[in-house]
């Protein structure tokens, strides 16, 4: 197996929002998490989604969120950006339980 060469750190971040957050309040969350892609230099994508797995293997877990960055890091300046530091202010406490990622994308080699 080998490293992808570009140096990209992939940052997952798996949320249950507690119970009685509307659809429309989760949509303004994730407005305001895509939003830190202007906000923090070192944060170069985010993409995000639901869980659609019919192995019903989620633990509960029902958003994935997946920002890029260029290094470990820009991860790390990400994490202490008064911008990230604000928002994560906000939404972690509508999450009933979170989990945390990082990883370098791998190539397998066959």
């Amino acid at each position: 197996m080998e490293e992808v060469k570009s140096g990209v750190v992939k940052h997952i971040l798996l949320a249950k929002f507690k119970d009685g957050i509307s659809e429309e309040q989760i949509q303004e969350y994730i407005k305001g998490y895509a939003n830190l892609v202007n906000l923090v230099p070192t944060m170069k994508a985010f993409r995000w989604g639901k869980d659609v797995s019919i192995e019903n293997a989620h633990q509960g877990f029902t958003h994935v969120f997946e920002s890029t960055f260029e290094s470990t890091e820009g991860i790390a300046e990400y994490l202490s950006h008064p911008g990230h530091v604000k928002f994560s202010n906000i939404f972690l406490p509508q999450l009933e339980k979170f989990l945390v990622v990082d990883y370098k994308p791998t190539a397998v080699q066959l």
